[in-house]
């Protein structure tokens, strides 16, 4: 087909990808969080306002590891295979996905629950663009994450988890998260839930990549040999508070 100047001039209009951040925005979040640790949309409040920087970094990351181009290439929608029923019931006692899937029945999660909350206000979710599929992503493994780390979804569990997660990602609004938990947590000198939060980062650390595991494979792999190969060690003194007093971790606010 001949070209002609018109054909030639066109520019599809780039997609303007925000890394700017809004503290204050993300402030206001994390004391909505604080209040009610149940109001998880406040969680991607904050995550939209702090980690455009940390996501798009992700996705260039993601490209440099060996299964990354593929991966990336492929851009699956992992919350579809987690609502794939008859897949997680194919999964081997023992592996990860198993547990996962004992984890979601008994908590009556879902990652599409997940993902609708994450859509609350918003229509750029789902947008066809790589770093967006990469936020998704990291979105959609969150609780795979509670199985690999051991925390439980209880106050002190989850904030474990943020710095946990902020360390594997470098995503300011985990940062911010993990603060505002373990400055909350300081009221109570009962338990060492603020060592608990710090040790829950310092194994982020020192654990493999977690965003450029191939997940479908991860699922079925034996629990204990993922934590083996991942570097992913107990969290000796989240275990060691009370599973009854977890919870206190986060009073609410005055």
């Amino acid at each position: 087909m001949a070209m002609t100047a018109d054909t030639t001039d066109f520019r599809p209009e780039p997609r303007p990808i925000s890394t700017k951040l809004d503290w204050g925005h993300a402030w206001r979040s994390l004391q909505r969080l604080l209040a009610d640790k149940e109001d998880t949309r406040q969680v991607f409040e904050i995550m939209r306002a702090l980690n455009g920087a940390s996501t798009a970094n992700g996705y260039q990351r993601l490209l440099t590891t060996p299964e990354g181009g593929r991966i990336a290439f492929e851009r699956q929608e992992f919350a579809d295979k987690l609502m794939d029923d008859a897949w997680l019931d194919s999964l081997p006692e023992g592996s990860v996905g198993a547990a996962y899937r004992t984890f979601i029945r008994s908590e009556r999660l879902s990652a599409d629950g997940l993902a609708e909350i994450s859509r609350e206000g918003r229509n750029d979710i789902d947008e066809p663009h790589p770093y967006a599929w990469f936020g998704r992503r990291t979105r959609d493994v969150h609780d795979i994450w509670h199985i690999l780390s051991g925390y439980h979804r209880d106050a002190l569990g989850e904030a474990c988890l943020v710095a946990f997660s902020y360390a594997q990602t470098k995503g300011l609004g985990w940062a911010l998260i993990a603060f505002g938990a373990a400055s909350r947590a300081r009221k109570d000198k009962t338990q060492p839930y603020v060592k608990a939060i710090w040790q829950g980062y310092k194994r982020g650390k020192a654990a493999k990549w977690l965003l450029g595991e191939d997940y479908e494979r991860l699922m079925a792999e034996p629990l204990e040999a993922a934590r083996r190969r991942l570097g992913i060690t107990p969290p000796t003194i989240y275990d060691s508070i009370p599973a009854g007093v977890r919870d206190r971790a986060l009073p609410t606010a005055a």
